[in-house]
């Protein structure tokens, strides 16, 4: 059987983190979405994550509630991230990791699965999360409707 699994904060869910999750529910037995709760946006975690549900409800939601906040590409940064990764999947035997940024291959090295590369270098969907919050009318083709009249009323 193929478990796979991405991560992301998903604040906000855009049409990039929809592609990589219709990838990973199109290609895998069973998927998971790590949610991580994050300081980088006021949405609360329980809100990103139900737009998930609601567009996907098939997929398997995990909160990634008070995550670890020491990020990089360095070995010890990479080994904080991922035991906290580990302990979250633990019982849930992942075999393939889906993402789009440079520290794929490494949860997928030490989680010991096949790491799945989504268009990393955004030519499908050329945003991020980042740049919608910057500009939120400007981006609003990247975001389904949902997302966006959640993030008019109230954030």
């Amino acid at each position: 059987m193929k478990t796979g699994f991405t991560i992301g904060k998903f604040a906000p869910l855009h049409k990039g983190h929809q592609y990589l999750i219709e990838k990973g529910l199109c290609e895998m037995d069973e998927f998971y979405v790590i949610i991580y709760d994050t300081d980088v946006t006021n949405i609360p975690i329980e809100k990103r994550a139900s737009w998930i549900k609601q567009i996907y409800p098939n997929v398997n939601l995990i909160y990634a509630k008070n995550p670890p906040h020491q990020y990089g590409l360095d070995e010890e940064s990479v080994k904080i991230q991922t035991d906290y990764l580990k302990s979250l999947v633990k019982d849930i035997g992942v075999t393939h990791f889906y993402n789009s940024e440079p520290y794929g291959k490494f949860v997928a090295r030490d989680l010991n699965v096949k790491e799945v590369q989504v268009d990393r270098k955004r030519e499908k969907y050329p945003i991020s999360a980042t740049l919608i919050r910057n500009s939120i009318e400007k981006n609003i083709n990247y975001m389904e409707e949902i997302v966006y009249q959640d993030i008019r009323r109230n954030f």
